[in-house]
């Protein structure tokens, strides 16, 4: 019971800011007496800051508490089938450091090096307290990555080795912190419930734009999984392939398409793996694939919502921010052209939490098992 108290005050202190005794014991029903004693043993343990003194109401002063940014750090890997990285966090979500790789298609052998290599870069810059203070290291990756050798262009003898390793035990092999693992639309779903700066909505649906699309769903407040740790595996949605017939939302809605598509055009694609921040690419072929791909995300989001009520459906991806802004503004203008009879559309919004959202969510999965409230409901057992 102590324990989850303990998460209990860490999760609202995260959510709400800083946060006096008083208060949370308001929002939690937990006595004063009970609530200080747990602020001071998490001040402590070198998670609270303790605030200066708030005056002018009777009685003793208010002293807010809140998260200590050093008081955890953590570690997020992601896996991803043109490129990966891995980050540093400190306990308020903010990037420390950072180490990208680019390829053109995975290997294990490879993965497990840069890891082990970035993870040595990352903690000899670190001071013996903050690598005393590392709690963690989620990994985000797409499941059964044998299976997309053919869309990858990749020999499949190489991806089949995927099938056989154990990338969670191998990246644990060494480390004195847990090592967690998720599926990488899910773990960038979590990163925008977690970190996300855009007014809390209890029910989402989530889309990541990467190499292939992948999504997410939060119900109540948390990230739902499903039997299979799957859920939300939009890309598998049929939808209408803009000639007459339908295909499966991946095909449509992947950066791999608008690859494809710069390759056919004798145009260099590797451009969209270099950096997120900027595209130096052919507008005709952008527009054209950002028309198709909206077109397709607003019937993925209607038919979603015949199913589930969703409040928002959040877009975000490895994207120029302008590029992400104009494929929300595009789906907002699809879905308006679509019979939304019995069915009350969801807010669509863009994302907040970015690119790195993936590494970020990754990061996020040893802070919330270890730090906060209803974490379990959606890592995998391992």
């Amino acid at each position: 019971m102590r324990a989850y108290n303990e998460r209990l005050v860490l999760s609202l202190v995260r959510r709400h800011g800083a946060l006096a005794k008083m208060e949370i014991a308001r929002m939690t029903g937990l006595s004063a007496q009970t609530v200080s004693v747990i602020m001071r043993a998490l001040e402590a343990d070198g998670l609270l800051l303790r605030g200066k003194p708030v005056r002018g109401k009777v009685g003793q002063p208010a002293v807010p508490m809140s998260l200590d940014p050093q008081g955890a750090l953590f570690f997020g890997l992601k896996i991803g089938r043109r490129s990966s990285d891995l980050v540093l966090i400190d306990f308020l979500g903010q990037v420390m450091a950072k180490v990208h790789s680019a390829y053109r298609y995975p290997t294990p052998a490879a993965t497990i090096a840069f890891a082990r290599e970035a993870l040595t870069q990352i903690t000899a810059q670190l001071t013996a307290r903050q690598n005393g203070r590392i709690a963690g290291l989620g990994i985000a990756m797409p499941f059964q990555l044998w299976d997309w050798a053919e869309f990858v262009e990749a020999p499949s003898d190489a991806m089949m080795d995927w099938k056989t390793v154990d990338i969670r035990a191998e990246i644990a092999e060494g480390a004195d912190y847990p090592v967690f693992l998720l599926n990488d639309a899910s773990a960038a779903c979590g990163a925008e419930l977690v970190f996300g700066s855009a007014p809390g909505q209890s029910d989402f649906l989530y889309f990541y734009i990467g190499y292939f699309i992948g999504g997410g769903v939060v119900l109540n407040g948390s990230l739902y999984s499903g039997r299979t740790g799957n859920a939300g595996a939009i890309g598998s949605m049929p939808v209408p392939d803009g000639r007459g017939g339908t295909g499966q939302l991946i095909d449509i809605a992947s950066i791999a398409t608008l690859e494809a598509a710069l390759d056919a055009a004798g145009h260099a694609s590797s451009v969209l793996w270099e950096s997120p921040g900027h595209w130096p690419v052919d507008e005709s072929i952008l527009g054209e694939w950002i028309d198709g791909l909206s077109k397709a995300l607003a019937h993925a989001i209607v038919a979603s919502s015949s199913v589930i009520d969703f409040e928002a459906a959040v877009i975000d991806g490895w994207l120029p921010s302008e590029v992400r802004a104009r494929i929300v503004a595009a789906t907002r203008v699809q879905i308006e052209q679509i019979d939304l009879a019995g069915i009350r559309a969801p807010i669509v919004r863009e994302g907040t939490v970015g690119h790195d959202a993936r590494a970020l969510g990754a990061a996020s999965l040893a802070l919330s098992q270890r730090f906060l409230v209803d974490s379990n409901a959606f890592l995998m057992d391992q």
